[in-house]
C-alpha cells in the first residue's frame, strides 16, 4: 500500500558560479530584465541593491513577478519536467506545471551578485515507499490501481539537497474503512 500523494519542490538556486549553459542563459536575461525593472522603483538611482530597492518601496516585491517574465522561455525548454532530479537511470521525469521565481540577491551596478532561485512544484505523484534514502514513486495517483494488485511504472529518486515534499495526503485503507461501516464499528485509521 501506498504512504500517500505527494507533491515535491525543487529549489533551483542560479547565480555567478552556474557552470549550465541553460543556466548562465536564465541568469542573464533575468539580470537584464532586473536591471530595467528595477529603474521603476530606483529613479533617483539612490539604492544598489535589490533589498535596498525593496526596503525603499514595498511595492518593489513585485521585481520577483515581473523580472520571471525573462525566464519563461526557458522553463519552457524543459518540457514540463523538473530539471536536475533524476531517477536511478539519469532520466528526468518528474513533470511540473508550477513554479515561483525569486530573486534572492541583485546588484544594479553588478551582474556577478545576481542571485535566483526558481521554485519548482511536481504534479501528484504516488509515494510507494522509501528505500535507504530514495524514494520510490509513481507519476499520478496510482492508489487505487496499487489496490487493485495491477502493475504500474515507478521510479526511485534519491533524496538530494533543495529538494522537499511541499504537501501530502495520507494514503487511506478504503477496503479496512469499508469492512468497518459494514460492521458497523467506529472508523479507525
Amino acid at each position: 500500500m501506498a504512504k500517500g500523494l505527494i507533491r515535491l519542490c525543487y529549489s533551483k538556486v542560479i547565480d555567478a558560479s552556474a557552470s549550465g549553459v541553460w543556466e548562465k542563459y536564465v541568469l542573464d536575461d533575468t539580470y537584464r530584465e532586473f536591471f530595467m525593472q528595477a529603474q521603476y522603483y530606483n529613479q533617483q538611482q539612490k539604492f544598489t541593491t535589490f533589498r535596498e530597492i525593496l526596503e525603499h518601496d514595498p511595492k518593489a516585491d513585485r521585481l520577483h513577478a515581473l523580472v520571471s517574465t525573462a525566464a519563461i522561455g526557458y522553463l519552457r525548454q524543459l518540457n514540463e519536467r523538473i530539471p536536475d532530479i533524476t531517477n536511478v537511470s539519469g532520466k528526468v521525469f518528474i513533470p511540473f506545471r508550477n513554479f515561483k521565481f525569486e530573486i534572492l540577491h541583485s546588484h544594479v551596478k553588478d551582474k556577478y551578485q545576481h542571485k535566483i532561485a526558481i521554485h519548482f512544484y511536481s504534479e501528484v505523484l504516488t509515494w510507494i515507499d522509501t528505500v535507504q534514502n530514495m524514494f520510490l514513486l509513481a507519476v499520478g495517483d496510482k492508489r487505487e490501481a496499487l489496490r487493485n494488485g495491477q502493475m504500474i511504472d515507478t521510479e526511485m529518486v534519491a533524496w538530494r539537497p533543495n529538494l522537499s515534499i511541499s504537501s501530502f495526503q495520507p494514503a487511506t485503507d478504503v477496503q479496512a474503512i469499508e469492512a468497518q461501516v459494514q460492521e458497523g464499528s467506529d472508523l479507525k485509521l
